[in-house]
């Protein structure tokens, strides 16, 4: 006869299966841009099935456990964190995928300079999302919380690569195409960032039996620049006045209680 602790140890093991999918799945789709490889980038988008079906693992496990040992407390807590591990592992798989697809494109052109920034951003993306899985797996909710505060970086990072990349459209229009899948990619860099901080905060809780009290760091200001084109060979951004950090239901869409768009309060700086 199983126990709960024996159904619990599985859960938790599946978990690890996953998290090593979804590290797998990025280190894959990082190389496959690096390296303008396509069979990679093929393996990627196809492997994507194999977290999937994790998934779907995981959450019928937690409900079995639920159905037949009632858990309460630590237990119960094991099984809600691990049904909420998944679905964040889930996305990273999902955004894995999008990035090797959009590789595909990348190899078949001529590369920018920038893309090396990409690539050093989807590394340090990769660090997080090792780290995380790490503290996951030793329950430290200290290590988990050192993830938690360096998200802002990979926020700062995405800021740069989004000017630059809007730099090259403004000065030289056939780029756009290829910049605008550059910045794809790095907005899937920077939404893995988010679920590996999602995940850090699921650690906090699985050890310490309370959420974090703190706002998340965020330091991400895209959604609150708009870009004028200027003469040509130049850019102008605004950038809102006041704004508050972009939070992770931010990123959904800006909008008041209406469901309206919220208005902005702009001011104009200029790049050259």
């Amino acid at each position: 006869m199983r126990s709960t602790k024996d159904e619990l140890a599985d859960l938790n093991q599946y978990i690890a299966q996953m998290g090593g999918l979804a590290e797998e799945q990025l280190t894959n789709a990082i190389h496959s841009i690096e390296r303008r490889d396509i069979s990679l980038a093929e393996q990627t988008i196809r492997d994507d099935t194999l977290i999937d079906r994790l998934e779907r693992r995981i959450e019928a496990h937690a409900i079995a456990i639920v159905e037949k040992f009632d858990p309460k407390g630590d237990d119960l807590r094991n099984v809600i964190s691990a049904i909420k591990t998944s679905t964040d592992l889930e996305r990273i798989g999902d955004l894995s995928k999008n990035i090797a697809k959009r590789s595909l494109v990348l190899s078949s052109q001529s590369p920018m300079p920038v893309t090396r920034n990409l690539v050093r951003m989807g590394l340090q993306t990769l660090g997080q999302l090792t780290e995380v899985l790490n503290a996951h797996s030793a329950r430290e909710a200290d290590r988990a919380l050192l993830v938690w505060k360096k998200d802002a970086e990979l926020d700062e990072i995405y800021n740069s690569l989004f000017r630059e990349l809007v730099t090259y459209m403004m000065e030289d229009q056939r780029t756009i195409s290829l910049a605008t899948h550059l910045l794809f990619i790095a907005k899937n860099f920077e939404r893995i960032g988010d679920h590996a901080t999602n995940v850090a905060e699921i650690v906090f809780y699985l050890v310490n039996g309370h959420h974090l009290d703190d706002r998340r760091p965020k330091n991400d200001v895209t959604s609150l620049t708009a870009i004028k084109i200027g003469k040509p060979g130049t850019s102008h951004t605004q950038i809102a006045e006041d704004y508050e950090p972009v939070t992770d239901d931010d990123d959904r869409q800006d909008e008041d209680s209406s469901g309206r768009d919220r208005p902005s309060k702009l001011k104009s700086t200029s790049e050259s």
